[in-house]
């Protein structure tokens, strides 16, 4: 595929899953903590597996939210993975109130335990796109991904296309705005659904 594509490397990423599916699909990723690689890059992914705020602790460390924000700014594409969808909204309530990249005007909650499902949300679930377009191009109706997670991102707020997924309640799944991806499930743990979602965002 040519370009550029790295992976962002602050410590708390499914990095060997990740780089094994863009190995899969003909690219040869890079894996970095240095901001200046993060910048240059003309794809970025964010994976993220663990705590909101130790997350947004590390990035900070490193000047990776920087980094971030310039791939945004500069029009190279972006995808957040998991903890790294969730890092990209204005806000957590994991281990209290913390403050995320504010890319996305949305917040990151727990589940509703009086829902009573279980939690983390684990396993294959089906989610609905609002397009067949993008970052959802090629894929079913309504396809199956792979969750792992204690908390969700709210709905609202977003006017892009995006999926849902229901799991006692409504969530966001995905979404894909300008050159800006997120996805709550693990597409390099989704079997072809996955694939091809990773293929999506790599052939921008």
């Amino acid at each position: 595929m040519g370009k550029a594509v790295v992976v962002i490397d602050y410590g708390m990423g499914n990095l060997f899953s990740v780089s094994s599916a863009l190995r899969y699909l003909g690219c040869e990723p890079l894996i970095s903590d240095d901001p200046e690689v993060v910048k240059k890059a003309a794809h970025v992914i964010l994976p993220g597996v663990g705590s909101f705020r130790l997350a947004m602790e590390r990035l900070h460390a490193k000047g990776l939210d920087d980094a971030v924000h310039d791939t945004v700014q500069s029009g190279h594409h972006l995808l957040g993975i998991c903890l790294g969808m969730q890092l990209l909204g204005v806000s957590s309530t994991e281990d209290g109130n913390t403050a995320g990249l504010g890319i996305i005007d949305n917040t990151v909650q727990l589940f509703d335990e009086s829902a009573g499902i279980k939690i983390p949300h684990v396993g294959f679930n089906e989610i609905n796109p609002t397009a067949t377009t993008g970052l959802f191009e090629g894929l079913p109706a309504r396809p199956h991904f792979y969750f792992v997670h204690s908390y969700r991102m709210s709905v609202g707020g977003l006017h892009c296309a995006h999926a849902t997924c229901t799991y006692g309640e409504e969530f966001l799944a995905a979404f894909d705005m300008d050159n800006v991806c997120g996805a709550q499930f693990h597409p390099e743990k989704s079997q072809a659904n996955g694939l091809q979602l990773l293929k999506n965002f790599l052939s921008r």
